[in-house]
C-alpha cells in the first residue's frame, strides 16, 4: 500500500483575493498552487503520493478532495459492512461540523481551557504515578 500525504487548505470564497474567480476556479487555483509547491518534492523525496485537499468555507470540495473522500467512503463501507451512502454522508457531516467549528473559533476566539493546568504538586505526583511516568 502506497503512502499518501495530504495537505489541507480551507479558503474563504468571498475574500477579496478570491472574489474575481468562481468557486470552481478558486478551488482549481488552490489545488494547482499546492501541487506546484509540494507535489514534485513529495514524490521524489518522500517517495509517496500527494493529494491537496481544498475546501471552501461554504463547504464546497475540490476535485482531489472529492475523489479522496469517495475512496475513503468506499473502503469504510466495505470494512464496516455499511452502505456507501451512509459512509459518505457521515464523512461529509463531519467535514461540515469541523468547518463550522473552525469558523466559529476564528470569528470569536477559543473560549475554553487550552490545556489542563495542574494546581498542586500532589496532583502532579498523582498524575505521574497514575500513568507510570518517571520525572
Amino acid at each position: 500500500m502506497e503512502r499518501t500525504l495530504l495537505d489541507f487548505r480551507v479558503f474563504n470564497s468571498l475574500a477579496p483575493s478570491n472574489a474575481t474567480f468562481s468557486v470552481t476556479q478558486a478551488l482549481d487555483k488552490h489545488e494547482q498552487e499546492k501541487k506546484r509547491c509540494y507535489g514534485e518534492r513529495v514524490i521524489q523525496v518522500e517517495k509517496c503520493s500527494f493529494t491537496p485537499v481544498v475546501l471552501s468555507t461554504a463547504g464546497v470540495m475540490g476535485n482531489e478532495a472529492d475523489k479522496l473522500y469517495k475512496q475513503i467512503a468506499r473502503r469504510l463501507a466495505t470494512r464496516t459492512n455499511q452502505s456507501y451512502d451512509d459512509c459518505i454522508r457521515y464523512i461529509r457531516q463531519r467535514i461540515s461540523f469541523s468547518l463550522i467549528k473552525t469558523l466559529v473559533v476564528s470569528r470569536r476566539g477559543f473560549r475554553g481551557n487550552r490545556c489542563e493546568r495542574v494546581q498542586k504538586d500532589s496532583d502532579l505526583n498523582l498524575l505521574y504515578s497514575k500513568h507510570n511516568l518517571i520525572y
